[in-house]
């Protein structure tokens, strides 16, 4: 069995367990209203941004100096006695780095080509490197001192998902004993002006599965899992890929590569979807995305099991979507919550005749005993699908 021993994270909910979760299930979004990252500057958009004081990095090598970094090492802070004292039982070289991300420094780039365009040159504090896909699995690395495998997955919304399922065959196949894994994804004009462009922003909160949908908001955060065989709370107990292979952008309309990730993830776990007691969508509240899911949903599970987008409280985090949602999972899984308290889905009420019958969580919703076993859904760009299945004993 592997567990998930020790989660940082920090978005726009908050930087400490205490703060998500109050947030969380208050019901209580992370949203803010802001002209930043807008093309024109006036166009205020609803976005997730993290807002706290990250950690200084001027002491890191010049190529390792972004935002996303920060995310990252903000994360870190949060869990550094416990991985360190993983890579003091286990060794350096048996603890690995596998995390996801979508973005990685291309604000930094963005700076400098904008002081470049004024100055006629780049300023003294950009490297590319900033900007490379690896950077963030390269700095932790280098931070932490550990010499196992260390890498990235970008596959867009599935790219912490995808982090998170590889971190698991690394320490099945004995590559290594313990794995820091997660994503971290920072936002920057590239992203909401790729999704402006393809018209699938929002400019208020979204509203998943709602007859009134029209796009996502875009957010940033980081978590990190410290994932190993030292039993703990919650498990990984399965996992499930796919790959749809339909469109560069849209989903396959049938929800059938959606639907082999979970089924995947339970088959690997050993259990039954009428077992699942809360499965947190992908829930991005675009037409198309939000049509899908609900068929893969309802294809599978009957219409009791319990549901919620968390990206109304986050935004969508892009390549750390998978690994925030799982870490929301996480949380509401602690003995902190013997209720079992759940994440409700923030919408208008406005069901999509459209779509099966779901059952979204209200504010306070609860099982009234722990909750045992959580599916966490992502899926991304080009069919790229993955699905977590959570649990604790």
């Amino acid at each position: 069995m592997l567990y998930l021993n020790q989660l940082g994270m920090i978005c726009p909910l908050g930087e400490n367990h205490a703060e998500i979760s109050r947030r969380l299930f208050a019901g209580e979004s992370g949203l803010v209203m802001t002209t930043r990252y807008s093309q024109s500057q006036e166009r205020e958009l609803a976005l997730g941004c993290v807002e706290t004081v990250l950690p200084d990095i001027s002491t890191l090598p010049l190529g390792q100096r972004s935002r996303n970094n920060q995310l990252a090492l903000a994360a870190l802070a949060q869990i550094r006695p416990q991985v360190d004292a993983a890579i003091q039982q286990y060794g350096a070289n048996r603890v690995a780095i596998v995390l996801g991300t979508s973005t990685s420094g291309i604000a930094q780039s963005e700076a400098a080509f904008r002081y470049r365009l004024a100055n006629g040159g780049f300023p003294a504090d950009f490297a590319y490197e900033q900007q490379e896909m690896a950077s963030p699995a390269v700095t932790l690395a280098s931070v932490l001192g550990v010499t196992g495998p260390a890498y990235v997955h970008s596959s867009a919304c599935a790219s912490s998902s995808k982090a998170i399922a590889s971190a698991a065959r690394l320490i099945n196949m004995g590559l290594c004993d313990a794995v820091l894994t997660g994503g971290v994804d920072s936002l920057c004009a590239f992203t909401v002006a790729g999704f402006a462009a393809l018209e699938s922003v929002s400019a208020a909160r979204c509203n998943p599965f709602s007859a009134n949908r029209n796009g996502i908001n875009i957010g940033e955060g980081a978590a990190l899992f410290l994932m190993s065989k030292a039993e703990a709370t919650v498990s990984l107990r399965g996992w499930g890929e796919s790959s749809d292979g339909y469109h560069i952008s849209a989903p396959d309309p049938s929800g059938a590569g959606a639907r082999s990730a979970m089924e995947q993830a339970l088959a690997r776990a050993g259990v039954t979807p009428e077992q699942i007691d809360y499965i947190n969508l992908h829930g991005t509240a675009t037409v198309q995305n939000d049509a899908m899911e609900g068929r893969a949903i309802a294809a599978m599970f009957d219409d009791r099991v319990a549901l919620s987008s968390t990206k109304p409280f986050t935004g969508h985090a892009l390549g750390a979507a998978g690994a925030l949602e799982a870490g929301l999972c996480w949380l509401a899984m602690q003995d902190c919550n013997p209720q079992g308290r759940l994440p409700p889905h923030l919408w208008d009420g406005v069901c999509d005749p459209g779509l099966p019958p779901l059952n979204l969580l209200p504010a306070g919703a609860r099982l009234g005993r722990p909750l045992r076993l959580a599916l966490s859904n992502s899926f991304a760009f080009g069919g790229a699908n993955a699905s977590l299945l959570l649990g604790r004993e």
